[in-house]
């Protein structure tokens, strides 16, 4: 015990200068400075002692999350505008944060706790840093995966984001998550050059010479990363995507769409994939109506899928849906598009293996139709007696 007593002064005396500028300047009183150094102590004993948790850890870091939130209030209410120890207080959240992980490792909830505190305080830098730490301990982590793809896709640098959803993708191959929004960043993309390209004030693009990437504004992979170095998948799981497809995934010449098709027909090699698997591939082309490929890119999908998957109750809903997936439920075509899904509705529901299924999928997406606001009633009548008819009181 003497020795957590001796690691907690260590820790609570770093805080000292930061402590006394607050009282000299009268952001904290002398009895709240005195009520805060004894919560740090007691926080510094817990996450110091054997056995400490992963909570205590997050509970600690929010605290202080809280405390330099109201300090931060305080400066601007008396005025205040320079502290020498402005940025101490996000320094010690890091501190912590930094501690935290390097005792539960393989805690998901503090490196993700950790990364959205980087993120809000924009340490692009320290965030990469934790990224990278973060995916070399849990490279199975999908969402950890889509969160740095993400990131560098939002930034503009779309050859990061590629690099980072090949790489997850050979180590994520139990299940679709990451393929899925894989395919979704590079819908987003296309969506986002052609809307680019469609307006005359169009800001200057860098065009990298061999790629497709974009650089808009400025880029976190500009500074150095010190050597950091991501996980490296076995040889195993480099297979799962072989050169052949790495090099269709890195570039796509004509804005065609054929990269999110590449990334569907490599899922379709992995063990995770069946009918349910494609139908969320094909909802979520779908939904892309602005880009001018979707169209072409769901037909690829749903011919896929019916294929090899002809009676699945997730195929008969795909075809169902067919005519309103994009059309909003107070537009006036709707109506119309509505109208194509009765007969669609009577024979795939005579042609299915699995009408339970396909009756559970059809009440689901009405349901969500009748949720629509200001649904006109006839649309509302003519949904709910098809659900009635078709689906039951499921």
């Amino acid at each position: 015990m003497a020795g957590v007593a001796e690691k907690a002064r260590f820790y609570l005396e770093r805080s000292v200068p930061q402590l006394r500028e607050w009282e000299e300047k009268d952001i904290f009183s002398k009895e709240e400075i005195r009520t805060l150094v004894q919560k740090r102590n007691d926080f510094e004993h817990k996450v110091l002692a054997r056995g400490n948790t992963a909570y205590e850890w997050s509970t600690y870091a929010q605290w202080e999350r809280s405390l330099e939130a109201l300090r931060s209030k305080r400066c601007v209410r008396l005025k205040i505008r320079h502290l020498n120890s402005a940025h101490a207080g996000q320094g010690r959240v890091l501190g912590i944060y930094e501690r935290a992980v390097g005792r539960h490792p393989g805690s998901s909830e503090l490196w993700r706790e950790y990364l959205h505190y980087t993120a809000e305080i924009k340490a692009s830098k320290r965030w990469r840093k934790t990224m990278t730490n973060a995916l070399r301990m849990m490279p199975t982590d999908a969402d950890l995966w889509i969160m740095a793809g993400a990131r560098s896709a939002k930034n503009g640098d779309m050859a990061a984001a590629r690099g980072f959803f090949m790489r997850g993708c050979r180590f994520c191959t139990k299940e679709c998550k990451l393929w899925i929004e894989y395919a979704r960043s590079e819908m987003q993309w296309l969506d986002k050059m052609e809307k680019k390209k469609g307006r005359e004030d169009k800001k200057k693009v860098k065009k990298i010479e061999d790629d497709d990437e974009i650089i808009m504004g400025d880029s976190d992979d500009d500074e150095d990363d010190n050597g950091m170095i991501l996980p490296e998948p076995s040889a195993a799981q480099a297979k799962v995507i072989d050169k052949q497809d790495s090099k269709q995934l890195a570039s796509n010449p004509a804005m065609d769409g054929a990269i999110p098709m590449a990334i569907f027909e490599i899922s379709r090699k992995q063990s995770f994939f069946k009918a349910d698997v494609a139908e969320q591939f094909y909802l979520m082309f779908m939904s892309f109506t602005e880009v001018s490929s979707h169209a072409r890119i769901s037909q690829h999908v749903l011919d896929a899928l019916t294929t090899a998957f002809p009676k699945a109750a997730a195929t008969c809903s795909c075809h169902i849906q067919a005519p309103i997936l994009g059309v909003a439920p107070g537009t006036a075509e709707y109506p119309r598009r509505l109208q194509q899904v009765v007969p669609l509705l009577e024979k795939y529901m005579a042609e299915t293996e699995d009408k339970a299924g396909l009756k559970r999928k059809t009440a689901a997406w009405m349901d969500e139709q009748l949720k629509w606001d200001g649904l006109d009633e006839d649309v509302r009548a003519v949904l709910e007696y098809l659900r009635k008819k078709h689906c039951g009181d499921l």
